[in-house]
């Protein structure tokens, strides 16, 4: 068994941090773990309220675990402070962590502001020791410094973040128009273009969180970077097929729907 644990802020609603990222573990057959960044108020309409961890709680739950279990892979998500940062990299560095993904989570779907504007600097110094790291759009125009609005202005953005030290960058191009929704890889030096119709739904909630949790549950397994995002692809595609309606604004992804549908129990 492979042992993954997220660093992420706590969802109520379910769809969304480390509740996403528990259900994918399960999902794709790894142990996980959890260190939570903040305790959210939240449903599937909108951010209501963010509470943060202090910084060295959060360090010393990522502590705890390295201390007592063997850690495969680590994925990070939502981060709100330059302390909270800077203390996950401290730690994360100091206990020799490998196969980290970081998802720079910055706006929820309704637009709530979850990265403060100051902590930019300090999500870049993260980002820096990532094995992958996953920005949407809007994520990577705010860490490239323009806009991004072609195939050529994500290979532009992907070398600009691969500069501050990342070894891969994963640009999702859900945002972008156009009946594909292609997502650009630029690893070891290589760009490639992963393609996938856009699926028409408003269910997409957790759809970040997912992607980089599935792709650290696939480095955990051994899977080089570019198989472990195409796995991931694959998944988040099929969870997002599978996507579940619950609550009266944006549902969560399909997580487990294939186990659902191994036990017979139906979730649409």
């Amino acid at each position: 068994m492979k042992n993954v644990l997220s660093i992420a802020g706590s969802d109520p609603s379910g769809g969304a941090g480390v509740q996403a990222d528990l259900k994918t573990m399960c999902a794709l057959g790894v142990y996980g773990m959890t260190a939570v960044t903040a305790v959210t108020v939240q449903n599937t309409q909108e951010v209501r309220d963010v509470r943060e961890i202090e910084a060295p709680i959060v360090a010393a739950q990522i502590e705890a675990v390295f201390d007592d279990i063997r850690v495969d892979a680590v994925k990070v998500g939502m981060v709100s402070s330059a302390e909270i940062i800077r203390a996950i990299r401290a730690a994360l560095t100091g206990l020799c962590a490998r196969n980290i993904v970081i998802d720079p989570v910055m706006v929820s779907k309704s637009g709530y502001r979850i990265l403060r504007e100051d902590a930019t600097l300090a999500l870049r110094e993260l980002i820096a020791i990532a094995d992958v790291t996953t920005p949407n759009i809007p994520e990577a125009e705010i860490l490239c410094g323009f806009p991004i609005e072609t195939e050529a202005d994500m290979r532009r953005a992907a070398a600009s973040i691969a500069a501050v030290g990342a070894k891969s960058v994963l640009i999702k191009g859900g945002h972008l128009s156009g009946e594909d929704a292609g997502d650009l890889l630029l690893a070891d030096g290589t760009f490639t273009l992963l393609r996938a119709p856009r699926i028409r739904t408003k269910h997409t909630h957790g759809t970040g969180c997912t992607l980089s949790s599935a792709i650290a549950c696939r480095l955990a397994f051994g899977d080089g970077i570019p198989a472990a995002v195409r796995a991931a692809k694959d998944y988040i595609t099929q969870a997002i097929e599978d996507a579940y309606a619950v609550g009266k604004g944006i549902g969560p992804v399909g997580h487990m729907a294939a186990l659902y549908r191994r036990a017979g129990v139906g979730f649409k």
